[in-house]
């Protein structure tokens, strides 16, 4: 589980083909001394167990599923990438609550100045985005500020640009999304197979 605050911009060394996957290493500053093999870190958003360290070079092994999913196949050396450690139980949750479990992708269609902040615009499927909503865009916990039929907008102040990968961002690269996961269970719930089963009891077993 991650928060969706990004604490280190890392670089990508390699990317090698195997077996349907691919084989990561970055370049981060976190302190290998820190660090063990099997750590979560979530990589644009993305949920990754750490292979192999050498120093400040962390190696990753994404399967298929991992590239169907998220902009991993578009990586290439030298592609700048958020860096997030698992959340810690006894710190405060500054973001939200980000699974790194990426949902898709989505297109940026969008970059403009609005005074201080910078506005992005992507091209997706807004069903379970709603406005001043959350969402982990490339694993930075975001507010929505504008939703369309098939488009959304955030706000992006200058620390948060200046801090994570968004400020390289050109028009049509690919991001990671995860949307809110309150969103995604009350669609699920919401199906016509549960309209009959949502009691006060079947939501307190479903942990709610």
């Amino acid at each position: 589980m991650f928060t969706g605050l990004i604490e280190d911009t890392g670089v990508v060394k390699s990317v090698q083909s195997k077996d349907g996957g691919k084989i990561i290493t970055l370049v981060s500053h976190f302190d290998a001394n820190n660090l063990k093999i099997g750590d979560s870190i979530a990589i644009n958003g993305a949920c990754q167990t750490l292979i192999k360290k050498e120093g400040c070079n962390l190696t990753f092994e994404a399967m298929n599923e991992t590239l169907i999913r998220t902009n991993f196949n578009r990586l290439k050396t030298g592609d700048f990438v958020n860096l997030e450690r698992a959340m810690r139980l006894d710190s405060r949750l500054d973001g939200h609550l980000v699974s790194g479990h990426t949902d898709t992708t989505a297109r940026l269609i969008k970059k403009e100045k609005d005074g201080v902040a910078t506005v992005f615009g992507f091209e997706a499927d807004t069903e379970l985005i709603v406005e001043k909503g959350s969402i982990a865009i490339n694993g930075i916990s975001l507010t929505v500020s504008k939703v369309g039929k098939n488009s959304f907008e955030v706000s992006i102040l200058p620390y948060t640009l200046e801090n994570t990968n968004l400020k390289y961002l050109k028009q049509n690269d690919l991001v990671n999304i995860e949307y809110d996961m309150i969103a995604k269970y009350v669609k699920k719930f919401s199906a016509p197979k549960f309209e009959e089963k949502i009691t006060k009891e079947f939501l307190i077993q479903n942990g709610f």
